[in-house]
């Protein structure tokens, strides 16, 4: 059945694009973002040929006009706006495009958020702010006699038609991007940013120097030993700091963290994190359309959460490609069979840090004054989580390989999780 004759069935019509016409837009900056602006939303819909053809009518055969320029530069600046209003933190939108679009969007997505950031003041920008952008490298390198795309295409050795076609393609993205609960302040904010309070470096340093051997031996019982070394750091510090903050300035206030999982099986990644996060007394809420896991509690468990979680990720997936199968069927080799085992072997490492924290507590030198402090600490953890999320369903993971998940829970039952 052809594509008009469905149409007429359903009662659908194409979508007219009135707002994609080059030639009535030329020369007019302001009526050119407001159409590359229209192009986005239209790719957003998967209007690939109206936008095509804009795209080669706009730009021409040659470099992007100064009028052509200013306009994109305007529909970005809205646009990337309105994704941090959303919610979104800048390494965020940069996990979300590596995703999703090519190398040329993704480099023109940092510059705009280089951009967005320049007219603050230092001390309006939170530090998590401010260090997801330094992390990403994004720097205002244009200089401002002209308009970024610009120059930028200029950098990047495209063509004006390749550009816009790359710009429209970022644009699209940040209008697809859903409004995500704000766990940052925004740049320009009136009140002082939040002051986080991290883990020490000392502590830091030597918890890094565990991971990185465990990550680095062939033995999954020393790397599991390692591992659990270096929650144990983690929680003696946790200790220390929540007795000195009830007897002193008092407890901090939680905060909020996303870290994303790359494909595939991010859902059982996202159990991993999970339990992590556990262990060291925050919680987590997985977002699994986009693949990120939202972590929630005080800035230095969450340190914890962040570096213990990669470690752990990189050592569940080598445990699960080195891990020998009893009798190599076809079952061990599919994604079912994976999905299984990185389940299984969460949940079982999960149950086992949850024991090592809980022994760490108990033969803390004070357990009896220390258990009402995390108490009241879990209870923080949880309202904030409330604040967060007021409305989040619990899902479960479905599992299609019994051999996988019997092999992940014996190869996390082979650990050994006491001190090397």
């Amino acid at each position: 059945m052809g594509k008009q004759n469905r149409r007429r069935r359903t009662g659908r019509k194409p979508v007219p694009w009135p707002a994609l016409d080059a030639a009535a837009v030329a020369g007019d900056p302001a009526r050119i973002a407001e159409a590359v602006a229209t192009a986005a939303l239209a790719t957003a819909q998967g209007d690939k040929t109206s936008v095509r053809r804009f795209v080669d009518e706009l730009a021409g055969p040659g470099s992007l006009t100064a009028e052509v320029a200013e306009g994109t530069a305007r529909a970005g600046r809205r646009l990337i706006a309105h994704a941090f209003d959303a919610g979104w933190l800048p390494m965020d939108v940069h996990q979300a495009a590596r995703r999703r679009v090519d190398e040329f969007a993704l480099g023109y997505l940092t510059d705009l958020m280089a951009e967005h950031r320049a007219p603050f003041a230092p001390d309006t920008v939170d530090e998590i702010w401010q260090n997801q952008l330094d992390a990403l490298a994004a720097t205002v390198w244009w200089s401002p006699d002209r308009p970024h795309p610009g120059q930028w295409a200029d950098r990047a050795l495209l063509s004006g038609s390749e550009a816009l076609d790359s710009i429209v393609a970022a644009l699209a993205l940040l209008l697809q991007l859903p409004r995500l609960e704000p766990i940052c302040p925004l740049p320009g904010t009136p009140a002082r940013p939040v002051a986080h309070e991290h883990v020490d470096d000392k502590t830091l340093g030597r918890v890094r120097g565990l991971l990185a051997k465990a990550e680095s031996t062939s033995f999954a019982e020393e790397a599991e030993a390692l591992s659990a070394k270096a929650q144990e750091l983690m929680t003696n510090y946790a200790i220390d700091r929540a007795i000195l903050a009830h007897h002193t300035t008092g407890p901090p206030l939680p905060t909020a963290r996303r870290l994303w999982l790359d494909t595939p099986y991010t859902d059982a990644k996202a159990l991993l994190v999970d339990q992590v996060t556990r262990a060291n007394r925050a919680r987590a809420v997985f977002a699994a359309d986009w693949g990120f896991v939202t972590i929630i509690g005080d800035d230095p468990d969450l340190d914890a959460v962040e570096i213990l979680s990669t470690s752990l990720l990189v050592q569940a997936t080598r445990t699960m490609i080195d891990t020998p199968t009893p009798t190599p069927t076809a079952d061990s080799r599919t994604r079912a069979y994976r999905k299984a085992f990185l389940t299984a072997y969460a949940t079982r490492i999960g149950a086992r840090l949850a024991t090592a924290t809980t022994t760490t507590v108990a033969d803390s030198p004070d357990p009896t004054t220390l258990l009402p402090i995390l108490t009241s600490h879990a209870h923080r953890v949880d309202q904030a989580v409330t604040t967060y999320f007021p409305t989040t369903h619990t899902r479960g993971i479905t599992l299609r390989s019994a051999e996988g998940w019997h092999a992940g829970t014996e190869a996390a039952d082979r650990a050994h999780l006491d001190q090397p």
